[in-house]
């Protein structure tokens, strides 16, 4: 697999990076991936996924979401709606280099962002989540301890993942605002779903929800007993793997 860095403007003009991970041979579709909350472009299991989608024919771009990773901004300023406005700029700079993408890829919450801005990227033609959760307010529970202190005060630093992060009650906000089921019931896209059935971080029932929200065409595969980042490589190489295979059919 070649790999390529670059970079584009995102929603709120700050510098964004990337990968875009490429076949040796013929590209047959493009992807384009969402990582999971403050995580990053990359983490080991999204690496594989790419990799493995690369061995079937797919270019994929990886990207940090603004303040995240190498991309630039604060991560304070940042939402769930301008981690859509993101992944539609990303989307952008995939068709000014000739790659538009036809597959979007999301990881947790990631997921939960590719079903929304799907309906603002026209050549997407499927969508896949892995592992993620049926309302974006999910992640809220990671803010408990802190959500009088953001009340009050207006932020507070968090610790998420084992690093501080500064979290605005318009983060919060906006996770309430955002109602994901008309989202899913009006996709208009072929749907692959994708969780472990023993997932700690985000329970299977969100998957349950999102399959039975969705119109056909849809599918759901189980990734058996991986964890919520899929540590061991195997799940990752085999979820990118099925992805390519799944997506094929809906690309002719």
């Amino acid at each position: 697999m070649k790999s390529d860095r670059v970079e584009f403007k995102g929603a709120l003009g700050e510098t964004l990076a990337g990968r875009i991970d490429k076949p040796e041979g013929e590209i047959k579709a493009c992807a384009l991936f969402a990582h999971c909350f403050t995580c990053s472009k990359n983490l080991k299991a999204v690496g594989n996924i790419t990799k493995a989608l690369a061995k079937k024919g797919v270019e994929t771009l990886r990207f940090d979401f603004t303040g995240l990773g190498e991309s630039k901004g604060d991560f304070a300023n940042t939402n769930f709606s301008s981690n859509i406005d993101d992944l539609v700029a990303a989307s952008e700079f995939m068709a000014s280099q000739h790659m538009s993408p036809s597959i979007l890829i999301g990881h947790s919450l990631g997921g939960a962002a590719v079903l929304q801005a799907s309906h603002r990227i026209d050549s997407a033609k499927a969508v896949v989540t892995i592992g993620a959760p049926s309302e974006p307010k999910h992640v809220k529970r990671h803010f408990e301890s802190s959500k009088k202190e953001i009340e009050e005060k207006g932020e507070a630093v968090v610790k998420l993942a084992g690093r501080p992060f500064k979290v605005k009650k318009q983060f919060l906000d906006d996770l309430e605002e955002t109602k994901m089921d008309s989202f899913i019931e009006n996709l208009d896209k072929a749907l692959l779903v994708m969780h472990a059935p023993l997932d700690e971080t985000v329970g299977i029932e969100n998957a349950a929800h999102i399959y039975r929200k969705a119109k056909h065409p849809k599918s759901f595969i189980s990734l058996h007993e991986a964890d919520h980042l899929l540590m061991d490589e195997s799940y990752s190489l085999y979820a990118g793997s099925l992805i390519a295979e799944w997506a094929d059919i809906y690309l002719k």
